[in-house]
């Protein structure tokens, strides 16, 4: 590959025929080739999935309510029973 002008990283004049940028180091490994720059993109491999995304995020929908992961009837229970037992303390 042929050395650029100017460098892609950080935008510094390159000499000619220079193995790596002056300014950052860049060179044809690390910034300089089209392989470098798309690797520096942090791309997924597989195509973006919006409705996994979704499900993953918020959780599954059933009819207009959404289902919440991880806030189960245990807890809730928990929840009360702590506030009921605050309140019996406070009120004392």
């Amino acid at each position: 590959m042929r050395t650029p002008e100017t460098c892609p990283n950080c935008g510094a004049e390159v000499p000619r025929r220079a193995l790596a940028c002056p300014q950052c180091g860049a060179d044809e490994q690390t910034g300089w080739s089209d392989r470098a720059t798309r690797q520096g993109l942090d791309l997924p491999d597989d195509e973006f999935n919006y409705d996994e995304f979704v499900k993953e995020e918020f959780g599954e929908r059933k009819g207009n309510r959404a289902k919440v992961k991880g806030v189960s009837w245990l807890w809730w229970l928990v929840a009360v029973g702590l506030a009921l037992a605050f309140g019996v303390a406070y009120f004392r």
